[in-house]
């Protein structure tokens, strides 16, 4: 086999594989049938030609005997009228058409033979075609319902990669929604630690110390005048000004903070004092 030859066979090789995979055997059993239709058409038609055929040469052979029934009537006139020589003629053309109708004949036994081959040939090729018609029916019930069972198979499968994929989303909006869940706990933590006030606030450490004493000072202010109302509290403020004034302190930064402090306390009492009035 020459490179030409067995690159051809390649090629068809795979022209046939194609073709058979892109093949639908329903269409392929309906196509065979109609080809075997097809065919026992042509036979039929054959036959009717060929019936056809036989009757013109029986028609023909008719004739013929006509002929010679008539050459036979003419040869008794000649005869009787004295006229052999007519006579002889006329068996002569007798004679003629005799051989003629044995040939026809002939012909008509071989094309009745023939005739009867093709109607054998006929009617079994017309029992195998309804046999092969139930068979094909069979094949295609068959293939209609693999394919069905295949096609149902497929979305099974097919359920159950969507059922997996559905679950694996589920359990990511489970984890994403504890995430956001942990985070909003998480951020009002921090805001009820003020967390988010000191981010927020331009106070560093001494400013918010001094915010402190300010506010327990108000606090101290309050509780004298509340102390006062009740009679309590020159007593107690004379005893915390001795108290003060005893204690030395010789550091600079201590005196100015007791200075600082005073000053606090004696704005606190008039405070007080503005407040009572």
């Amino acid at each position: 086999m020459g490179i030409l030859s067995r690159a051809s066979y390649v090629v068809r090789s795979k022209l046939n594989a194609l073709v058979s995979s892109q093949e639908d055997p329903s269409e392929t059993l309906d196509y065979s049938y109609e080809k075997m239709r097809d065919e026992l058409q042509d036979v039929k038609q054959g036959i009717a030609d060929l019936t056809t055929q036989k009757k013109r040469l029986e028609i023909q052979k008719r004739r013929l005997e006509e002929n010679v029934e008539k050459h036979n009537q003419q040869a008794r006139e000649a005869v009787q009228a004295g006229r052999d020589d007519l006579a002889r003629k006329a068996l002569e053309k007798k004679k003629e058409k005799m051989t003629q109708i044995e040939d026809l004949e002939t012909q008509i036994a071989d094309l009745q033979n023939t005739q009867d081959r093709l109607v054998e040939k006929k009617d079994e090729l017309q029992d195998r075609i309804e046999r092969f018609k139930t068979e094909k029916e069979t094949m295609k019930a068959r293939y209609e319902a693999a394919e069905a069972s295949a096609r149902v198979s497929e979305a099974m499968s097919g359920v159950g990669d969507e059922m997996d994929e559905t679950a694996r989303a589920i359990e990511r909006s489970r984890e994403r929604t504890e995430e956001m869940e942990a985070r909003a706990e998480a951020m009002d933590e921090l805001q009820d630690s003020g967390a988010f006030d000191d981010a927020l606030s331009d106070e560093d450490d001494i400013d918010k110390e001094l915010r402190e004493m300010r506010s327990s000072s108000e606090v101290e202010a309050e509780l004298e005048t509340l102390k006062t109302e009740a009679g309590r509290g020159s007593t107690e403020a004379v005893e915390t000004d001795g108290a003060t004034g005893d204690e030395p302190n010789d550091d600079e930064v201590a005196t100015e903070l007791a200075d600082l402090k005073k000053g606090a306390e004696g704005e606190a009492e008039s405070e007080s004092e503005e407040d009572s009035n």
